[in-house]
């Protein structure tokens, strides 16, 4: 599936490059949660130990997957979103605003979760929150995938807004 045209000149920057990198390294997860989900039913019928953990592990690992595949998706145009080549045909100063429309959509939100969440996740940190059911160590880190998917979905809608502002101003 080709991009849309408004976001070709985005994937060619800098700094989109470098979500995107933060992308490809972080897609491999996919795999290991998947493993290790399998691998939980043995660990419990056959060994005898060890399912709670590898269940708490693809939790957070999960929860760290999904918080850079959404914006990853996004960025894509295979996630919903704000897209101003969806609809009417339109040109001029209506499609110039819808253009901007998308991010400043996001941009507000993702903010508000990032700066929110954050007394939350330094909390759950600082503490080496455990899951509650386990008592396993590692809870905190699907707190910090929350900050982590606040933080790319707010970069990437102030890189998007920029983008658009720029397209703009040409023209």
């Amino acid at each position: 599936m080709q991009a849309p045209p408004e976001t070709t000149p985005i994937a060619r920057s800098r700094p989109q490059r470098a979500l995107d990198g933060i992308s490809a390294a972080l897609m491999p997860l996919a795999v290991a949660v998947t493993v290790l989900l399998f691998v939980q039913w043995p660990l419990r019928d056959v060994v005898g130990w060890g399912s709670t953990q590898a269940n708490d592990l693809a939790q957070w690992l999960f929860a760290l997957y999904v918080a850079v595949a959404i914006n990853h998706a996004r960025r894509r145009g295979t996630h919903l979103v704000a897209r101003p080549d969806l609809g009417p045909a339109d040109t001029g100063r209506f499609r110039r605003l819808r253009r901007i429309g998308g991010p400043l959509c996001v941009l507000p939100w993702a903010l508000f979760l990032t700066i929110s969440s954050t007394p939350t996740v330094v909390h759950s940190v600082l503490g080496l929150e455990q899951f509650p059911e386990s008592f396993s160590p590692g809870y905190f880190m699907i707190k910090i995938a929350l900050m982590l998917m606040g933080v790319l979905m707010t970069a990437q809608a102030a890189l998007d807004l920029w983008h658009a502002l720029r397209a703009t101003q040409r023209g």
